[in-house]
């Protein structure tokens, strides 16, 4: 069972809705550890404090905020608990957009919103109402010791909540941006276009592969039965001189010789057409 990330309410106008948030998502990653190579030993890490010259213990160690060079501020938990804004057990809907108005960017983490017994009914209500009128709800949430700005959003059959990054959280890069400089010419869009179209499918998430952990696996899984394991040979990639060349041999590879010729007008073959063909 998914362990529960925050309990409280969502605040609707002067409705409120017990709720309970649960990551929706975790990550997959193969753990490795720090080992001493002479022993075979894992290695334990120790808190060190270098004016008392001595390990110190966990119950000794508190927060604390540097105000000036070496020079620190100490906040005990209990005071951190003192300041915890009312989103720490509310969540209050203060607008509602479109989901297309959020720029992607803004996303970080997502938790499935489940009500508690006593809040079905108005949780139904406030889904049923978002889904007819296809807006998604800001509110903000404080949890972990920090206070979020969350996107609520129906998902499948209920709501689902997105932690958002702050403005001042998204970097700006100056190099970043449209090419004005650069000319794309014709028949070189028109190529680019059908090579697009020859890989274009429905999205399957199923399909998406972390093929660098498969191969951690397997090199861990070869190192533990006393076998070697090759290694991948990569082919150098080149900038392509001839744009119109490189775009023709890609395509080539994908379509037949007929459907490659630039002066032929071919309408792009539906998605589902494409689909049903290749099976």
């Amino acid at each position: 069972m998914a362990s529960i990330v925050w309990k409280g309410y969502i605040a609707f106008g002067l409705v409120s809705i017990p709720i309970r948030l649960l990551a929706a998502v975790r990550e997959e990653r193969l753990e490795f550890h720090q080992i001493h190579e002479v022993c075979n030993s894992r290695i334990r890490q120790q808190l060190f404090c270098p004016t008392c010259n001595r390990v110190v213990e966990r119950s000794e160690i508190v927060k604390g905020h540097e105000v000036s060079k070496d020079s620190y501020v100490l906040i005990k938990d209990e005071e951190v608990k003192k300041i915890a804004p009312p989103s720490s057990e509310t969540m209050e809907i203060r607008q509602f957009v479109k989901m297309a108005d959020i720029d992607p960017m803004y996303f970080d983490s997502s938790y499935y919103v489940v009500p508690e017994e006593a809040g079905r009914r108005a949780y139904q209500l406030l889904l049923t109402a978002m889904q007819e009128l296809q807006y998604v709800a800001l509110a903000q949430v404080s949890m972990h010791q920090r206070e979020y700005s969350v996107a609520l959003g129906q998902h499948k059959n209920g709501l689902m909540l997105h932690t958002l990054f702050y403005a001042k959280e998204v970097r700006e890069v100056p190099e970043y941006g449209s090419q004005s400089d650069v000319e794309v010419k014709k028949q070189e869009l028109e190529m680019a276009e059908k090579l697009i179209q020859s890989l274009a499918q429905p999205f399957e998430p199923d399909k998406l592969e972390n093929e660098y952990q498969k191969k951690l696996l397997q090199l861990v899984e070869a190192k533990g039965a006393g076998r070697s394991v090759r290694g991948i040979t990569r082919k150098p990639m080149v900038v392509a001189g001839d744009l119109m060349a490189a775009l023709q041999k890609s395509l080539s590879a994908r379509t037949p010789a007929s459907a490659v010729n630039t002066g032929a007008k071919r309408k792009p073959i539906p998605i589902s057409h494409r689909k049903k063909a290749a099976s």
